[in-house]
């Protein structure tokens, strides 16, 4: 995963829950261990703020987010969530996939890259909910 611009920002507390969980927890796959270890070392570098200093347009956990992939026209919509709340029927997607963990701190307008099996994916963040 790499930020194409910007530093990504956090919540303090979903930073505290995330380290928490992650303490716990290292990943049932070779892609959740690789997306969580890319993950850990991101959260260290973020940009930690309290909830009334969170932007609104940046990607947290439970965010509704809608992205679009480099080069497709259709665009994606998805749930942020815990790896315990994800449901791919439901377009809830764990923050430890490696689209999660590319979205988590970003913002709206944003582009950020990650690597799938078949390469490197480019995507635009085109909203962000956060209710």
């Amino acid at each position: 995963m790499q930020k194409i611009n910007n530093q990504l920002v956090l919540r303090l507390d979903d930073y505290k829950l995330l380290t928490a969980y992650f303490n716990n927890w290292q990943g049932n796959t070779v892609v959740e261990k690789k997306s969580t270890r890319v993950l850990k070392e991101e959260l260290k570098r973020a940009r930690l703020v309290e909830k009334e200093d969170f932007p609104a347009d940046a990607v947290r956990l439970n965010s509704r987010v809608k992205i679009k992939a480099e080069g497709r026209e259709d665009v994606m919509e998805l749930v942020l969530v815990m790896p315990d709340k994800a449901d791919m029927k439901a377009k809830k997607v764990s923050v430890t996939a490696p689209v999660g963990a590319a979205l988590i701190g970003f913002r709206q307008g944003q582009q950020v890259s990650w690597q799938v099996p078949a390469g490197n994916k480019t995507f635009t963040i085109l909203e962000v909910v956060n209710e």
